[in-house]
Parts: C-alpha cells; structure tokens; sequence
C-alpha cells in the first residue's frame, strides 16, 4: 500500500509513465468512492464539487529547505533571489507560472509550493535550468522534494536534539530527514544525545531510506528492518543496568489505502475499494499498539495516513484509546501549526463492504463477514466514553482545502503505562505464569481478537518477561563466543532468509594501534569519543572508519542478537590507497567532515572566498594561485590529508554568509579538494557561480570527482591522469560501503 510520500523523491515516474507513453489516460471517476464519503460527510456542506475538482487535479509541486540553519537561510536567499525570480512571468503550455510562495503554516519559510506539476516541471525546456537545480541540490541533500502534507506529523511531534525517536514505517524517508534536522537544531553539536531509529519491513525500501538519511550525514541515525507491529523492545545500558528502552517522540506513518494521494497515484481511480481500509484497520492497530507500548511516560506519538477513510483513521484511534484504558489521550494540537487548515475528527461513522452494504454497529454484522468486519471498526457505543476521547482533536487535510494531498494527523499523549504493562518487574528466574489478556468488556468477546493471533493484547504478556529471556540468552552468550563491541548479524537462519546480509558494525577496541597516528596527526582534541567510532570489517584491513554518537552505540552493543540493523554511522576517515608513505594513512572524508570538524586541532587551512572558488572549479591549483594567506598556512605542512575552512565576514552582506568546511589534500606544491560532485556544484551555486561549474562539467571537474571516490592522494604530476583512471576503481567500494 502507498504510503504518504511514496515516489514523492522521483518514484512518480513509474506511475506517470503510463499517461505519457501512449496508454489511455485513467479516467478519475470512482462512483463507489463518491457515494462512500458523501455518506460519511467528511466533506462540509457545500464543498463536494470542490472536493472533487481537487482530487482531479494534478498535485502542484512542493519542496522543503532541509539541511541545517544556517546552510539551510542561504539556501533560501539563493532561492528567492535568483531562481524564483527566474520563473516570473513565464508562460508553460499557455499556462502562468506563478511565483512559488512559502507553505503558510511550515516555520522560517522552509517549505515552499509552486502550481507547476511534476510532469510540467520535468518536461518544459524554459524550466530546465529550475528543475535540474532542484534535482542537483536534492542529491546533496539541501532540499526534499516533499510532499506538503506529509511535512505535518514530523512538525507535530514536536521533537528536540536530547529525545529518542522512534520511526515506525520509515520508508522513503522524507519525514524520517526532518526528523533528524530536529536533532540537529544547534549546528554546533557535533553529537546530539538523541537519535532516530528508522524501520521498514521492506528490505528493498530500507536502503531507500539509507540513502536518503546519508545525505545529512548525522551520526544519529540508524536504519533497521523489522515488522512494525513486533518490533522488538530494545535494551541500554543506564549506569550499569540494563533498562528497556522506551522513546520521547514516536511517528507511526502506517500504511494505508492511500486515497487521500489520488493526485499523485492516478491509479487509486480506478482500484479504489473500501476492501483495502478493511484489511488494513487490524495491521494499522497493531502497528500503533506496538508503538504505544514503547513511548515513555509523558512522551508523544503522532499516527498518520494519507487516507481519509475512518476505518483507518478514527476507527483505530478510537479502538487504541479504548484499549489504553486512559494511559493515552489524544494532544490538542489546533494552536500548534497557525496557518494549516482542517477538518476536526469525526465522532460517528459507518462500515461499507465493497459491495455496498453499510453496518452502523457490530451487532448488524452477519457470522459470514467477522473475519472481513471487525468490532474494532465501530465507533465506541457509549456515548460519554465517545466524548471523553475527543476525537474532534484529530486532524483530516482535505485537498481542496489548501491545494495539497488528503491526509490524517492524529497526536497521542502516554499519561501511564499501558494497561498489560502495568505488571511489577520480574524478579529473575521465576517461572512465568500465564495470565488473563484484558479485556475492555465482557460484552465483546471478540474484541481487538480480529487482528491477527500476534493481536498485540496477547503480546505484551511478555512484556517484562522479555527482559528475563534476553538476559538468559546474553548470559550464554557472553560465556563464551561473544566479542566485545562487535555488533554482529543476528545468528538466527530466519533472519537470512530475506534481504541482504549486512556486514557486523564493529567497534575499535580502546587499545587498536590504528587509533594514535590518526589522533597524532589531526591532533584531536583529548575529547574526541574514540569509543564510538566502528568498521564494518571483522578481518584484514580497515579500509573505511565510521563514527556514532555514544547513545547509538549504547543502543548498538545492548542489542545485537534482537536488531536487524541496516545502517549507522557516517564515514568520516578513509584509508589512503598508498597510505603507508605518509604520516597517517588515513584521509578525512567530506561526509563526516561537519562531525569531526571541532575536534581537529592541526592540519586546518583558513580560506577566503577567493580560494574557495578556486579550489572548487580547478582541478588541482598550484599554491601560487591561492592567497598568500593560504600559502603562508600550506607550506609548512606534511603531504597529507588536510581541512580547508571558510568563515563568512558579516561585514560583506553579499558574500557567502555560511562557514564551510572542505575536505583537501595537501600535495608537493598544490592542494586538492575531496568534495563530491554534487556537494561542489552546491557550494558554487551558493556563491552565484554555477556558470563555472557547468563550464567545467567536462574534464577537469569528472577527474576531480573520480579521485574523490577512489581517494588517491596521487600528486601533481600523475594526478590528472591517475584520476581519470581511477573513474571506476573507487566507485564501486564507495557504493558497497
């Protein structure tokens, strides 16, 4: 089932493709699908026709400044002063451009709506140049071609650099990258005591997800693949003791029948059933349950589709609610995000087969269809238990509303734990005794069984008996085999069975003589968490070193056997190809750069702007060519790995008003950048110089690039050719790592 943003990062062309290559176009009539929300009144009086001449329309483009602060302001300057300036007055198939205006309710003017299609937007020659800028700086990571709704649970959850998130159904990523920029709020710490764990049972889509959270380069992040609805409890160590893990923020983006993309999925035309909210309701509860058990006391969830069907919206937070017996309540957020429209939840609602029929309660519902209809689809009977849930807090998006996608928004608040936890901690090795499930009321006998026998009602019966068992099974562990700080694959055969099988996460043990050169020859400040960097290698050489920050690593080490992990770290040292000639061989790595950066405290060249533009647009500039002030710093250091820093003048508005920190090399006599492609045309735009940097396309800037990935630090001489050579020998063990 699509999920909110599906194919909002380039996944549209699939679903395109077949309008433009020729096939019929889909006709948007779905007659089942009109007489269904017109019945439930989801629409104001009034409102129907422009309801649906919205859903018939193309979704117009939007985009999101991500990045941090103060990348992210000159972004924008560049982005309201040249190129939105670009686009006025232009006229596309007969069609005026109108000037992109800033999402009213996004803070700091960061997400922006254009009322260009995607089609248009791809295909029109006087956009080109707009649109391969958009491409160009979204590879960098510096914008997130987003959809406009489903920027809206990350801002509701209302998240800080010190809290433990939890992303439940991660994939592709777009929420799961502002996520991350909210840890990231202060630039100047390198290592936020909080983190995010992104899950997608998906293996194929986690690498998406991968690959999106590696354009931040945050030591924070840490992709797992799990199904949602059991993913495990984790284990940290707190002083000493092992602790469950539970989290301050959880986003719960479920899966869902998508009706509410119908702009962008033309297909859900002609698919649209209520069959698909039927057999999603039970999946979607569990998933929200299980994250309910995992939120800490006083912590937030948000639960969002990007459907407009109650079965899978009130429904399952009502049904949630009921359950949690007053542990949850529902967060009134109508004064949190000024500027969004939307409708308040509905209290009451009615259950459609896809043939048609309707039931307004369970008791109408034949033996025939329990397994298809479920009392959990019904809203509460009692109608003081109905109002003391404050549905009305719920939010719908209706498109028509804003000009954006239909879309769900709920905000969940843990007041206690969950009824089926609230048992004492157990003492270790007492047999564990069967108990009772709760149940809401003898009156449904079938209650919440609908779901699935892994109905999580079931589940939490091993809440806390889960410690005992893992505690049991480390204890065996640690006898014998078990490596200190090596994060293994998980050893049972079921886990194989699908996906890849990742590389171990292995931490650099305190004594590794690798360690001291490198501290030696960046002079790293005694402070440096040497701890918390890892290789993805158990044997031979160490060829990449990756860092996280010390609550992941606490996360990592506690739960190997328990964690299908994807993805963690960021590179931030890479080993030279003929390192062992040089003092360190090790080089840095522009990725980590931004983390690793306060700690060096030797080999850091100041640069002026000047030097920036030449270091980035030529290929391998003579010292001659730099300021004397670079000179000055360059020519008393080693060959080697160095770092190249800009600080912007305040006195001189007009230039580049963000510090940049470069990766380069120090040769016999010239300096090199590592920087890669798109990275460099980025900070050349940034400048007003992307002319330079399409000029140099060709030639010098490929062989630049090419030696960026393969890391050799050849010289002057052999550097133009060795560069060319090494196009593909780095590419492939960048793309592996």
């Amino acid at each position: 089932p699509p999920r909110a943003e599906d194919g909002a990062e380039g996944g549209g062309k699939r679903q395109e493709a077949g309008w433009e290559g020729g096939y019929p176009e889909i006709v948007k009539e779905n007659k089942l699908f009109e007489h269904y929300y017109q019945e439930l009144k989801i629409v104001p009086e009034g409102e129907w026709d422009q309801f649906m001449e919205a859903l018939r329309e193309p979704l117009p483009a939007t985009l999101r400044i991500t990045g941090y602060k103060s990348h992210a302001k000159e972004i924008l300057h560049c982005l309201k002063n040249k190129y939105f300036k670009e686009l006025e007055d232009l006229e596309v198939d007969g069609q005026k451009v109108e000037v992109p205006q800033p999402l009213s309710w996004y803070p700091e003017e960061l997400a922006w709506h254009t009322n260009l299609s995607r089609k248009i937007l791809r295909k029109s020659p006087q956009l080109e140049k707009f649109h391969q800028f958009l491409v160009s700086e979204t590879e960098s990571g510096n914008i997130s071609r987003q959809e406009a709704v489903s920027m809206i649970p990350p801002l509701l959850l209302n998240a800080h650099p010190h809290h433990k998130i939890l992303d439940m159904c991660a994939a592709p990523g777009s929420k799961t990258t502002q996520l991350i920029e909210m840890l990231h709020a202060d630039m100047n710490v390198p290592f936020p005591e909080g983190f995010v764990i992104a899950n997608d049972v998906d293996n194929k889509r986690c690498y998406l997800l991968v690959h999106q959270a590696k354009r931040l380069s945050s030591p924070c992040i840490m992709v797992v693949n799990h199904d949602a609805s059991s993913i495990p409890r984790l284990k940290i160590d707190v002083d000493g003791r092992k602790e469950i893990l539970f989290y301050d923020r959880i986003l719960c983006d479920v899966p869902c029948s998508g009706d509410g993309t119908m702009r962008k999925n033309i297909d859900v035309w002609k698919k649209w059933t209520t069959l698909n909210s039927l057999q999603l309701h039970g999946l979607q509860l569990r998933i929200v349950t299980r994250g309910a058990e995992q939120l800490v006391e006083g912590g937030r969830m948000v639960y969002s589709t990007c459907s407009l069907n109650p079965i899978e919206d009130e429904a399952v937070i009502a049904s949630l609610l009921e359950k949690s017996e007053g542990a949850l309540e529902l967060a009134d957020v109508s004064s949190e995000l000024p500027g969004l429209k939307w409708m308040p939840g509905i209290a009451h609602w009615k259950v459609m087969t896809k043939d048609g029929h309707w039931f307004s309660e369970w008791e109408e519902v034949p033996h025939s269809r329990h397994t298809q209809i479920r009392p959990t689809m019904f809203p509460p009977k009692d109608p003081e238990k109905l109002q003391a849930m404050h549905l009305e807090r719920c939010l719908r998006i209706l498109p028509h509303h804003q000009n954006t996608g239909g879309f769900f928004v709920a905000v969940l608040v843990k007041k206690s734990s969950m009824p089926w936890n609230k048992r004492p901690p157990k003492i270790q090795g007492e047999p564990v005794e069967p108990r009772e499930p709760v149940r809401s009321s003898p009156a449904h006998p079938a209650e919440g069984a609908a779901v699935d026998p892994a109905e999580p009602e079931s589940k939490p019966a091993s809440g806390m008996d889960d410690t005992d068992m893992t505690e049991r099974s480390e204890n065996v562990e640690n006898s014998g085999s078990k490596k200190d700080g090596v994060c293994g694959p998980p050893p049972s055969k079921k886990m194989k069975l699908f996906g890849f099988k990742e590389d171990p996460f292995v931490f650099i043990p305190e004594d590794d003589p690798l360690f001291p050169p490198i501290q030696k020859f960046y002079a790293l400040d005694p402070s440096f968490p040497k701890m918390n960097l890892l290789t993805r290698t158990t044997e031979g050489k160490k060829r990449q070193l990756y860092m996280v920050s010390k609550e992941l690593r606490n996360v990592l080490v506690n739960n190997s056997e328990r964690m299908k992990v994807i993805n963690t770290g960021i590179k931030v040292w890479c080993r030279n190809n003929s390192g062992e000639e040089f003092d360190c061989a090790f080089r840095l790595a522009q990725e980590g750069i931004y983390t690793l950066y306060p700690f060096i405290n030797s080999r850091i060249i100041t640069v002026s702007i000047e030097d920036v533009k030449i270091l980035l647009t030529q290929e391998n500039p003579f010292f001659r060519k730099l300021s004397s002030e670079t000179y000055s710093q360059a020519k008393d250091l080693a060959k080697g790995s160095i770092v190249l820093k800009y600080e912007p003048d305040p006195t001189k508005p007009d230039t580049l008003q963000c510090p940049i920190v470069l990766c380069g090399w120090r040769g016999k006599a010239s300096i090199r950048t590592f920087v890669p492609k798109n990275e460099r045309l980025h900070y050349l735009r940034m400048m007003g110089l992307e002319g330079l940097a399409e000029k140099k396309k060709e030639g010098t800037v490929v062989a630049q690039e090419s030696a960026d990935s393969s890391g050799l630090p050849e010289d002057e001489v052999s550097a133009e050719h060795g560069a060319e050579q090494a196009t593909s020998a780095g590419a492939s063990e960048d793309a592996s790592a």
